[in-house]
């Protein structure tokens, strides 16, 4: 057999940014030709296969932007190919290519860039791959075939194709933007000081149950950042089921959604998935959980990391908008109160600022995948010493905390789930990943600076 052009990795840009020209082997002999049109990793995850089939020389199709990536090649003939950059927001909106392809060329197309063809010859093949099926409620844009230069006159246009608008007039497809399940947690609200309702949608349990999603067109997304999740540790105990439906079930449900729909998935796992014999937590130690809590954190833990595009991020003692054992304390404060608080539990605290910034740093640097801590930065204290931090914060006199141990406390407050003497999780990682977090005393006061000032 001879060979044609150059091997499958060879590949050329294009003005549109995304849009990716491969040069493919095609293998001739007696018999006709042979070539790999496509083979897994060519940037594209197909869900289906379409083949365009055009009697006469001079047909034109487009232009058409379609919310989701295709890989077009011709199977028989030759066409000019047609490109415009529609997706909003893009630094080379509006550009335009064009090239001659054949059976020896592969084009990698976004979604968002408006694709359309004339063919060169008559009988002419022309097959697409696409990573999502149609969707009539999709993002879909189209501007006039006029924009182009063709070749020829065209001989075949449909009648949708002679009407669509000029490109300045166009509607565009929107940018992908981020979904965020559980918004109107301490991280979720955090996490709407960054991201303004172009780039992410901000979903409650109400608009979207992680354990029974609705039907969405996940094409309008490129990433799920889940902040859903059940947090009772001591009801998780009596309450297995609900514990192990949100914090197992309900990942692995979207984990499968981001794999399928190739996402990215950022989950928010726990300091709770080790049993704390070890004064520091590295991310590659074993989970060990000691409550049916860890143990519902350290299952979606795993199942998060099934999609190769993940962050599993593992933090502690979270405080934030909302209800935390920062703002327990402050109310203590407020009150005169001289709450019981163990000093036999030692961690790091985590401002939900500063997770709601690892996770954008993580998102906008493309770091690499994986399993990252991050929690507020500083010294480990016991539980007692950070209630004092804030006593101290209040202006009250932190000998009111009174520190007891767990045993003493259990005696007091009765039966609780067992809890991680350590919770200290190390920073090395994120840290080489250029994220630096506050120190947690620094961040406290800050919070309760925003605190005082409701």
């Amino acid at each position: 057999m001879n060979s044609k052009a150059s091997k499958l990795d060879r590949m050329h840009e294009t003005p549109i940014e995304g849009l990716v020209l491969y040069d493919l082997t095609v293998h001739e002999d007696n018999r006709g030709w042979f070539k790999e049109n496509w083979v897994m990793g060519q940037g594209l995850k197909p869900v289906q296969n379409n083949v365009s089939f055009n009697h006469v020389a001079g047909t034109t199709r487009g232009m058409h932007a379609e919310p989701w990536d295709k890989w077009i090649s011709v199977a028989k003939g030759r066409i000019f190919g047609a490109w415009v950059d529609m997706r909003e927001g893009s630094p080379t909106l509006g550009q335009k290519f064009s090239a001659e392809i054949g059976p020896d060329t592969a084009v990698l197309v976004p979604r968002g860039v408006a694709n359309g063809f004339q063919t060169l010859e008559d009988e002419t093949a022309y097959v697409y791959l696409g990573n999502a099926r149609y969707n009539p409620d999709g993002d879909y844009a189209f501007c006039s075939y006029k924009e182009i230069d063709w070749p020829q006159e065209p001989t075949q246009l449909s009648e949708a194709d002679k009407n669509h608008p000029p490109f300045a007039e166009a509607p565009l497809v929107p940018a992908r933007r981020i979904l965020v399940t559980g918004a109107n947690g301490q991280l979720g609200r955090a996490l709407r000081k960054h991201w303004d309702d172009k780039q992410a949608d901000f979903v409650t349990h109400e608009e979207f149950d992680i354990t029974n999603p609705p039907e969405l067109d996940y094409t309008q997304y490129w990433a799920i950042v889940n902040c859903a999740a059940y947090n009772d540790v001591d009801s998780a105990n009596h309450d297995r089921t609900t514990a192990w439906s949100v914090n197992a079930d309900g990942v692995a449900t979207l984990s499968r959604i981001c794999k399928l729909n190739d996402l990215t998935l950022v989950h928010i796992s726990s300091d709770y998935i080790f049993d704390g014999t070890k004064e520091l937590h590295t991310e590659a130690e074993v989970a060990s959980p000691i409550n049916s809590y860890g143990a519902s954190k350290a299952a979606g833990d795993t199942a998060a990391r099934v999609p190769r595009k993940h962050y599993v991020v593992r933090t502690a003692w979270l405080f934030g908008e909302g209800t935390n054992f920062m703002d327990t304390m402050a109310g203590h404060a407020e009150r005169g109160e001289s709450p019981d608080v163990v000093n036999d539990q030692h961690g790091r605290p985590t401002w939900a600022e500063d997770l709601a910034r690892g996770i954008v740093h993580l998102l906008d640097t493309k770091a690499e995948y994986g399993v990252y801590n991050l929690t507020s930065d500083g010294d480990t204290a016991s539980r007692d010493e950070i209630a004092m931090a804030v006593f101290t914060g209040m202006g009250s006199d932190p000998a009111n905390v009174r520190s007891v141990t767990r045993e003493e406390y259990i005696e007091i407050a009765g039966p609780q789930a067992d809890r991680p003497a350590n919770c200290t999780l190390d920073l090395t990682k994120i840290k080489a990943a250029g994220f630096e977090p506050t120190n947690w005393r620094a961040a406290l006061a800050l919070y309760l600076d925003a605190r005082s000032a409701k």
